[in-house]
């Protein structure tokens, strides 16, 4: 089974809950949106540390690394069967600043032509009800369970 392990950072602002959510790049994405943004994440190496995978993946998604007090959230399974490890965590984060890894693929198809295109081609901050909208709709759990526990901690 596929698995990926990614960081849900949040921030609160005004005592509503806010998350970072990012957009993947390249031809296939570009004129979807709802449904289509999700954490910063990815797959992990041969006996990779699930965590460790999240903040690498972090770091290749949006250039800027990320330390701090993660909050372990509980796995959860896509339509696609890949099984989504999270941690959340409380930061902040300029959009303005990303800056993504590339990869390279065949474009257009049948074209013989590489084309370089960023892993992530943008980073956006979400109200929880835009958030739930704008996310893959197997990773809204990851937002609901999120938000419970901040509800149970009185930070919200």
């Amino acid at each position: 089974m596929k698995q990926s392990a990614g960081i849900l950072v949040y921030r609160i602002k005004n005592k509503s809950l806010e998350i970072l959510l990012v957009h993947p790049g390249g031809p296939f994405w570009v004129k979807k949106d709802i449904g289509a943004w999700t954490i910063p994440k990815g797959e992990p190496g041969e006996a990779e540390d699930l965590l460790i995978t999240a903040k690498r993946e972090f770091v290749e998604e949006t250039g800027k690394e990320i330390t701090g007090s993660f909050i372990e959230l509980k796995p959860i399974k896509q339509k696609s069967g890949k099984l989504i490890f999270a941690w959340a965590i409380e930061s902040e984060f300029n959009v303005s600043e990303l800056k993504s890894n590339m990869f390279e693929i065949e474009w257009p198809p049948g074209s013989a032509k590489k084309k370089s295109f960023p892993e992530i081609d943008k980073a956006e901050w979400f109200n929880k009800e835009k958030a739930l909208i704008k996310i893959n709709s197997g990773q809204q759990g990851l937002i609901n369970e999120l938000e419970e526990i901040l509800k149970q901690n009185k930070t919200l």
